[in-house]
């Protein structure tokens, strides 16, 4: 019983692990349905614009879609941020998962360059 104490406290480190657990349960449910919204989203204007629109997308007009919506995000977290700095969002937690949204989906887009780049050099360098 005496480790239990020394790790959590007691009985009131014990109740906040478990508040913390629960804090990160429902922002898990949230990102789930963000995502399962969003996936919706997704489908409906894919199969809106497959019915209407011929030929598929290029690779540029693809490329730009995905920058834009990179874009967004970055740009959608800054303004968060800026809303908690003036005082109108008091959620940490929003503003934190924006942050590592925008943060994600920036690696993503640098490691989708770093393939780019590097399958251009690999083209570049094949003899003819």
């Amino acid at each position: 019983m005496s480790s239990v104490s020394g790790i959590g406290g007691g009985a009131g480190g014990i109740q906040q692990i478990m508040q913390m657990r629960q804090q990160i349960i429902q922002r898990n449910d949230l990102l789930k349905n963000l995502h399962s919204t969003q996936g919706a989203e997704a489908t409906a204007a894919t199969n809106g614009s497959t019915e209407t629109q011929g030929p598929a997308q290029g690779f540029a007009d693809t490329l730009k879609d995905a920058l834009d919506g990179v874009n967004s995000v970055q740009n959608k977290a800054a303004d968060i941020t800026d809303a908690y700095q003036r005082g109108e969002v008091t959620d940490v937690a929003k503003v934190m998962l924006a942050r590592q949204e925008a943060g994600v989906a920036f690696e993503a887009t640098l490691q989708v360059r770093n393939k780019l780049l590097s399958a251009y050099q690999d083209i570049m360098r094949m003899g003819v």
